[in-house]
């Protein structure tokens, strides 16, 4: 059984002994209480956040951390962001369209780097590696939303910050993110959905009052509106709970 001797100023051992019974205690106490966290935001936006802020703590070595979104290797983009320098690394490798979180990202693997000023894989991103501030990183696949793709980074200033501890105690926070991402995604879509039922029941509910038709006209007129002014059903309902006009 290997162990990682690597104890705090109190001389207690640290999350990192993973290689002890009661390391790998600490460790599974750790992720639950990231599961039980991240259950309690309502937006995905705030499920993101909270992912960088922890993940640096969480994982060996880090001291930055990014969630990277793209759809294409043109249009990559920091979905949430623990620093400056972070959010920077995205906006690089958009301009380079290259980097390790990008191959992350398009060929679902994960990818650590010991030396981006010395990698030869993506030579762009090495060339401005002084403009970045960062020297090594390790970039999880997070998650796949139909044409979007993301993934989860995290940064060092040194080289050769990540080892294989870093890259599994990664890998273990990634699985428990994406499944808490997933699910506040779902809620947003359910409260999108009611509160897109409940505009369009208030609409009908005036057009109904206004000229004395049912249910079923007043919907017809809506969809008609929509139609002919080439916007969404449901914009076309606030603009009337709003304004008392049916299109414009």
């Amino acid at each position: 059984m290997t162990r990682d001797t690597t104890s705090d100023t109190a001389g207690r051992p640290s999350v990192h002994d993973t290689g002890t019974s009661a390391g790998a205690d600490d460790l599974a106490q750790r992720l639950s209480v990231l599961a039980r966290d991240l259950q309690r935001f309502a937006t995905s936006q705030e499920v993101l956040d909270h992912i960088v802020a922890t993940v640096v703590d969480m994982v060996p070595g880090a001291e930055d951390a990014t969630i990277t979104v793209a759809q294409q290797r043109k249009t990559a983009r920091s979905a949430a962001a623990s620093s400056e320098r972070a959010r920077m690394f995205d906006v690089l490798q958009s301009e380079t369209r290259q980097g390790p979180c990008l191959d992350a990202l398009f060929e679902q693997e994960t990818i650590r780097v010991d030396d981006l000023a010395t990698e030869e894989r993506w030579p762009a991103l090495a060339a401005r590696a002084d403009e970045l501030g960062a020297r090594s990183m390790v970039c999880f696949q997070l998650f796949v939303t139909g044409n979007t793709l993301g993934s989860l980074d995290v940064l060092a200033t040194g080289p050769g910050a990540f080892g294989d501890e870093s890259e599994r105690l990664g890998l273990l926070f990634a699985a428990h993110a994406a499944i808490a991402l997933a699910d506040a995604q779902e809620l947003e879509n359910v409260r999108s959905a009611l509160a897109n039922r409940d505009v369009i029941g208030q609409a009908k509910g005036i057009l109904m009052e206004r000229f004395k038709i049912t249910a079923d006209e007043a919907f017809l007129l809506l969809a008609t509106a929509s139609q002919q002014t080439n916007r969404k059903l449901v914009v076309v309902a606030a603009d009337l709970a709003d304004t008392g006009a049916l299109g414009s």
